[in-house]
C-alpha cells in the first residue's frame, strides 16, 4: 500500500511527506481529483460502492496561510489611522484593527449585495448611487445611512 512507504515528519507545523523514487514515478502516473471533506463526488462514491479500480490513498497538504495570503481585503494601517482620528481611541491593539477591518467588509459586502438586487431589477449589470439609494431606503437594517450620501 502507499500509505506504508510514505514517511511523514512534523516540521514546522506542516506535514513534510518523503517517498521513495519508485513511489513517486507510480504517483506520477496516477491522476486523481482530490475531493475536499465538504465536496461530495457521486462518481466517486459509485465506483467504491462497486469495488472499481482502488484510489490510493492521496496525502494532502496541510492548508496554511502563507506569506502571500491577506486575513483582510482593507489595509489594516489606513484603518488604524481612521481609529485613532477619534477623541475616545487612544490605543487600538491589531486585534480590534482586524476585526474593525472584517467587519467593514461584511459590511461593504451586505450592502453590495442588496444594492445589486435593485440593479438587477434595471437590467443593469453596474451599480450606481440609486441603487444604493434605494437599498438604504427598502432595508431597515441601513436605516442609520439615510442622508449620508446627500
Amino acid at each position: 500500500m502507499l500509505l506504508s512507504s510514505v514517511t511523514c515528519c512534523l516540521e514546522k507545523g506542516s506535514i513534510l511527506c518523503v517517498f521513495d523514487r519508485v513511489k513517486r514515478q507510480k504517483m506520477a502516473a496516477v491522476v486523481a481529483t482530490p475531493v475536499s471533506p465538504t465536496e461530495l463526488d457521486p462518481d466517486r462514491i459509485e465506483e467504491e460502492i462497486r469495488g472499481g479500480p482502488e484510489v490510493e490513498e492521496e496525502v494532502a497538504p496541510p492548508q496554511t496561510t502563507g506569506p502571500g495570503t491577506r486575513l483582510s481585503k482593507l489595509p489594516l494601517a489606513r484603518i488604524k489611522a481612521l481609529m485613532k482620528t477619534d477623541p475616545d481611541v487612544s490605543l487600538a491593539s491589531q486585534e480590534s484593527v482586524f476585526i474593525i477591518a472584517k467587519a467593514t467588509e461584511l459590511f461593504v459586502e451586505m450592502i453590495a449585495k442588496d444594492s445589486l438586487v435593485y440593479a438587477q431589477q434595471g437590467k443593469r449589470k453596474t451599480l450606481q448611487r440609486k441603487d444604493l439609494d434605494n437599498a438604504i431606503e427598502a432595508i431597515d437594517e441601513f436605516a442609520f445611512l439615510e442622508g449620508t450620501l446627500d
